[in-house]
């Protein structure tokens, strides 16, 4: 099926239209769009290949984490996996960011261990991220590797293991602080750590107490540029069920007394809980934070991000604090069972829409009603907003920044696959 793309008259003429409608409301539809235009979302590189990464005599993937599927077309190096971020970003608005993983250096065919790797490893990524005219984000790769065999990596009791791990800790930042100075941008780099025990262990405080003593060990050292460092907490893994070292309690406290940044992932908590309730709670104690969008079903299960409920209530969330200049965002999922560029567009397509639609919020009026005790009336509007056509201002935002409209971006990935990731084996 070809599926075309609207007229670019009939793609003005319905956003002129929906502008009048949000206009009555006090809406400035421009101005969300140009807000819109400011944000700048980390899209992941471990959707393109499967967080297999680019190492001589890499390790089978480990550390509670878990790619499902064998869909055709696996970017097997990193050339490849450059060439699908680039069909990523012609398929959605705006210069955006890229987000690496330790794992995806370029060694020249040469093993190097963890606490060895430099900022060399990664200087084609720096020149094609200058080309692209993006900035990169940074993270430590504490899982499949023999030294994480165990479950524990900074929290090991051995303290060889430890220092092992300290050190490519060390090493990242140093990365992160390259990639900064040489892209004049700032860099997130986010610790995350698999640590943890499958059932119920005897000392709950010993390994804490040692990942409190690695971690300050490990941000010892001042680096260069603009470097955000983040820390990022889970409730469980596979292979961690009972216990994590670094819990969301243990980061969110680390993060506040140690000044770093806390990473929220919307698929580290209870199934029950959502990230939109927990951002106001931590925005008066933080400057600045990471959320990791994805979507867990049931567990962390990492499914590609739609639109759905709780998408939007995290966006909307985000612009009523006016947190967009405190919030990082940055995609974090993997599917191996579908084109996994199809998946890359989904997901940053979908948070962007659902930070569009939060901007067309007429937030002011809803507080208002809410101050005044007119719920009823709050409740109402909140329901009416859902059908108003915030689809064609989406629509000629995506005209305006010269990428695929609707569903015709559909039509590009059939395409791409048919000419390129089908020729891949």
């Amino acid at each position: 099926m070809k599926f075309e793309e609207m007229p670019e008259k009939m793609i003005s003429s319905r956003y002129n239209e929906a502008k009048e409608i949000y206009s009555s409301l006090g809406v400035d539809t421009e101005k969300a769009m140009k807000t819109l235009a400011g944000v700048k979302v980390s899209m992941h590189c471990w959707q393109g290949d499967d967080v297999g990464g680019f190492e001589v005599n890499e390790t089978g993937l480990t550390g509670g984490i878990m790619a499902t599927g064998n869909y055709p077309g696996r970017a097997r190096n990193a050339d490849e996996l450059r060439k699908d971020a680039e069909k990523a970003f012609s398929m959605f608005p705006g210069k955006q960011r890229f987000n690496l993983h330790a794992i995806y250096l370029e060694s020249k065919g040469k093993f190097v261990d963890r606490n060895n790797v430099s900022v060399e490893h990664f200087s084609r990524w720096i020149d094609w991220a200058k080309e692209q005219g993006i900035g990169l984000d940074f993270n430590p790769t504490f899982f499949s590797h023999p030294k994480s065999s165990s479950g524990m990596t900074l929290s090991n009791p051995d303290k060889s293991i430890r220092k092992f791990w300290i050190e490519h800790g060390v090493r990242s930042r140093e990365i992160a602080a390259e990639f900064s100075k040489k892209l004049k941008d700032v860099c997130v780099n986010n610790v995350w750590v698999p640590d943890g025990m499958k059932d119920a262990p005897a000392d709950r405080l010993g390994p804490r107490q040692r990942l409190l003593e690695s971690l300050d060990e490990m941000f010892k050292a001042k680096v260069g540029g603009d470097v955000k460092d983040a820390v990022e907490g889970k409730l469980f893994g596979i292979g961690s069920e009972e216990y994590v070292v670094g819990s969301n309690e243990f980061y969110l406290a680390y993060s506040i007394t140690k000044k770093k940044l806390v990473c929220m992932d919307m698929g580290h908590y209870h199934p029950t809980e959502t990230i939109n309730d927990k951002l106001s709670a931590v925005l008066p104690f933080v400057p600045e934070l990471l959320i990791h969008v994805s979507r867990p079903i049931r567990w962390d299960s990492d499914h590609v991000v739609i639109m759905n409920d709780d998408l939007l209530n995290l966006a909307k969330e985000i612009v009523r604090c006016n947190a967009l200049g405190k919030v990082y965002l940055a995609t974090d999922f993997f599917d191996a069972s579908i084109n996994r560029i199809g998946a890359w567009v989904v997901g940053m397509r979908s948070l962007q829409k659902a930070l569009l639609f939060a901007l067309l919020e007429p937030s002011a009026i809803l507080k208002k009603l809410e101050l005044d005790g007119k719920n009823a009336e709050k409740l109402a509007l909140s329901e009416e907003l859902r059908t108003l056509p915030y689809a064609d201002v989406w629509n000629y935002y995506c005209e305006s920044k010269s990428v695929p409209v609707g569903t015709s971006w559909i039509s590009e990935l059939e395409d791409y696959e048919c000419k390129v990731l089908s020729k891949r084996k």
